[in-house]
């Protein structure tokens, strides 16, 4: 593989690895109205899978070519 598609798939992958983490980590949308709590419950799923295909990329970039 090319040097320069193993750089910018390493940089993407830690683009989305670090994207999904930060919206996992980004706290759940409250609204309080007087004594009435609103709470979103934070679904985490669309977070888990950029991570993953943030560490496919970089996985991939790491590898080893043929010399």
């Amino acid at each position: 593989m090319n040097k320069t598609i193993k750089t910018v798939l390493l940089i993407i992958g830690i683009a989305l690895t670090a994207y999904g983490i930060y919206t996992m980590v980004v706290p759940e949308t409250q609204i309080s109205i007087g004594d009435l709590n609103l709470i979103e419950v934070q679904d985490n799923t669309n977070s888990y899978i950029t991570i993953a295909l943030g560490l496919v990329a970089i996985g991939i970039s790491l590898i080893k070519g043929e010399k």
